[in-house]
């Protein structure tokens, strides 16, 4: 009882000791009062909300650098793309491109002047041309045979006695000329309409012409536009003739290309053999302080020594003989007692290497050659190879084939059409690459002679597509199916094909004369031709209409 007590009042004494209103603890303070809580919690918020926007800019500024990132990659992922997709464009235009250039070479090797069926090509024809009609097979044959046939006679008798003139006045050539200082004259050959069985026009007018070479010790180097060396557009078809000692390196030696000292001494070249003064040069008719072949010199050169050939045999002969052109260096007419005379041309060449391609210096009577302002610069002509072509297709053609009659009636027409209305930019060599080119891309059997009328009108057709386009390819610069037995050089078979219509391009006046003079020859024809026919009678047109082209 009295332990249970003590321990009851040990317990209320405890208490009353803690208790912290009577002995507060060294460290306690006072409660703090409501405002000043209020003012803590309000900085505490103020605190956590800018830590909440700072945390915001941190996200906000690692979203947008991960979204650059990720622009970043799609940008490269689509330059990728980009890239492969203008590669794939850039490999499928260069396969498109070689595509084009082996369908073209194939275009030019082949068929490379597009031909077509007749019934395509009836289209090429102008609107305004549709209601021309064409004369029929009769009034064709008749037309023929009246006024076409009757020459050949005369051209054989013709060129027979003007080549054997002419051989008896180079061989008079060759004997005033000096054989140590003078040019060498070789036999001359016979080119073009009148040895070729075409020329209908008179007066005929036949077309020698003769190669020479320089004296011993020199040679002539030739040099095409087509053989590497840089010729402008305006000069393609034409090249340079250097006159060069035949001892002479092509390249030329060094002693020529630098200055040696007094005390050195070049063991090619002698010192006599490496000046060439420049009257030397002149004498072998070169253009003034060069080495270049000179086409006037030369000019002046044929025409004085053909002069005094005349002097020496003219004795021989009971007619005279002039220079019918100043400007062409062999441009001459007899003229006989009686008043009749014969004209021809006898033109001065160069050979281009062992081939049968000439340099030529003048075209009397064409407009083949542009006028190129140097003299130095000559025409490169295929005459021969022409003239061979037509003989070698010939003997693979049916018996009496229309090919000749064909060129022979549209050189009448274009002759009558021009004596009307004018001279024009289209000659008749324009006429007979035509023809070369049909030649080529028909089969034999369409030569029959009883399909002069079909092609005749092939003929006007692939003239009308040229001159609409302004293109009428060189038949032999270009053409990779040139037969093989003529030799023709490959050199220029690769080269790019030559447009003959190249020049009219920019002289619009030209080009538009062309085109007017072959129109007018169209709506001409029926008229040209029937002036030259003998009457038909009905009864041989019965069921021949005419055909419209």
């Amino acid at each position: 009882m009295p332990v249970g007590l003590f321990r009851v009042c040990l317990l209320v004494i405890t208490a009353i000791v803690n208790h912290p209103l009577f002995f507060p603890k060294e460290n306690g303070t006072v409660p703090e009062s409501t405002e000043e809580i209020i003012q803590k919690m309000k900085q505490r918020e103020e605190s956590l909300r800018l830590e909440q926007l700072r945390l915001e800019r941190e996200i906000a500024d690692q979203e947008a650098t991960q979204k650059a990132l990720e622009k970043a990659a799609v940008a490269v992922e689509e330059s990728k793309e980009e890239k492969v997709r203008w590669d794939m464009w850039t490999a499928l235009s260069m396969v498109i491109f070689l595509l084009i250039e082996l369908w073209r070479q194939d275009f030019q090797e082949g068929n490379w002047q597009d031909i077509g069926g007749e019934e395509d090509d009836m289209a090429v024809l102008g609107k305004a041309f549709k209601g021309v009609a064409f004369p029929n097979k009769a009034v064709l044959a008749s037309f023929y045979e009246k006024r076409i046939l009757g020459t050949t006679g005369d051209m054989a008798r013709m060129r027979e006695m003007v080549e054997g003139f002419a051989d008896d006045l180079l061989e008079a050539l060759r004997s005033v000329c000096n054989r140590d200082a003078d040019m060498e004259v070789e036999d001359c050959m016979g080119v073009g309409s009148m040895y070729e069985n075409w020329r209908v026009r008179k007066p005929f007018v036949c077309d020698l012409i003769v190669p020479f070479a320089p004296p011993e010790p020199y040679c002539f180097r030739c040099q095409t536009w087509c053989s590497g060396d840089s010729f402008p557009p305006d000069e393609q078809g034409y090249g340079t003739i250097k006159v060069c000692r035949a001892d002479e390196d092509t390249a030329g030696c060094i002693c020529d290309k630098t200055k040696l000292g007094e005390d050195m001494l070049c063991l090619l070249h002698s010192q006599v053999s490496s000046t060439r003064p420049s009257s030397e040069m002149e004498d072998l008719l070169c253009f003034k302080n060069t080495q270049y072949l000179d086409a006037d010199q030369v000019m002046k050169w044929f025409q004085i020594a053909v002069t005094k050939a005349w002097n020496r045999i003219s004795h021989k002969y009971e007619f005279d003989l002039s220079f019918s052109l100043l400007d062409s260096p062999g441009a001459l007419k007899i003229k006989f007692k009686s008043g009749k005379s014969i004209a021809f041309n006898l033109t001065p060449v160069v050979q281009y290497e062992n081939s049968d391609v000439y340099f030529i210096s003048h075209f009397p009577r064409s407009s083949l050659a542009a006028d190129i302002s140097s003299s130095t610069h000559w025409f490169l002509t295929f005459a021969v190879y022409e003239r061979r072509f037509i003989q070698l297709v010939s003997k693979t053609l049916p018996a009496n084939a229309c090919h000749v009659s064909c060129l022979q009636i549209l050189s009448f027409l274009h002759g009558k059409q021009c004596s009307l209305t004018g001279p024009s930019g289209l000659t008749n060599y324009h006429l007979k690459t035509v023809l070369l080119h049909l030649l080529q891309a028909r089969p034999s059997q369409d030569w029959a002679p009883e399909k002069l009328e079909a092609r005749l009108q092939d003929m006007l057709k692939f003239l009308e597509k040229c001159l609409h386009e302004k293109k009428l390819y060189h038949f032999f610069i270009g053409n990779g199916n040139v037969p093989a037995e003529l030799g023709f050089p490959i050199i220029f078979q690769r080269a790019e094909p030559l447009n003959l219509f190249r020049p009219f391009v920019l002289r619009r006046d030209i080009y538009r004369k062309m085109v007017d003079t072959f129109h007018e020859m169209l709506r001409n024809m029926s008229a040209l031709i029937s002036e030259y026919t003998v009457h038909i009678p009905l009864a041989h047109t019965n069921g021949i209409r005419k055909e419209p082209l």
